[in-house]
């Protein structure tokens, strides 16, 4: 998405990060020392696009003058560095642990975020216990899917993006946060088959005992 900008609109969203009260068009156009349509053509892609929103409206001689400021996406567009403090975190963490204190952790970790959704699979019956788990694996990024052996009529579930991948490289320990949160929510038992970060091309868990 970042790609998608020019150079002028990187400009006005570095202008909106130093300025976290918004600017004006004109401010921007001022500051910028382009013209005022221009930088109005700009906001509207931007707009569009979702980085950027109208703010307060300041009245100035009688007219009202919209702020523009920034969105989530556009604090976003800047580089973030999560992946190299949660890689500081996970370090610390095991070195202080051990590798079998750091996946008890870690398991602990998903038991209380499966805990939390837990009241939203009460009282639902196996297919949309299973519908429900894979929609939340999917708002954690997994882009998880259903799959059964034609031959073994084995149910597994398959995420296609491991949203971990590199930490998971480093610390296979972290697989014991998917297992869990999927054991958990779906009531059974499950075992990992496979795992992209051990170079297969999914990951995938196996459903044992499904009720």
């Amino acid at each position: 998405m970042a790609n998608e900008l020019s150079s002028r609109q990187h400009q006005i969203l570095n202008l909106l990060l130093e300025n976290k009260d918004g600017l004006t068009i004109d401010e921007i156009a001022a500051a910028l020392e382009i013209s005022r349509n221009a930088v109005a053509q700009h906001f509207a892609s931007l707009e569009k696009k979702g980085y950027l929103q109208p703010s307060t409206l300041n009245k100035t001689a009688g007219r009202p003058v919209c702020r523009y400021t920034l969105t989530t996406m556009g604090v976003n567009y800047f580089p973030k560095q999560y992946a190299w403090f949660a890689e500081l975190i996970l370090s610390d963490l095991k070195q202080s642990m051990g590798s079998e204190g750091f996946a008890a952790y870690l398991q602990k970790l998903a038991g209380t975020l499966s805990e939390s959704l837990l009241p939203q699979f009460v009282g639902k019956n196996t297919d949309d216990r299973l519908k429900l788990l894979l929609s939340v694996m999917d708002g954690l990024g997994f882009q998880a899917k259903l799959t059964q052996n034609a031959e073994t009529q084995q149910i597994a579930i398959e995420a296609s993006n491991c949203i971990y991948h590199d930490l998971a490289q480093e610390y296979e320990e972290v697989c014991e946060f998917d297992k869990t949160l999927i054991s958990s929510l779906s009531a059974t038992h499950i075992e990992q088959t496979s795992c992209m970060a051990k170079g297969d091309h999914i990951c995938a868990f196996s459903i044992k005992n499904l009720s």
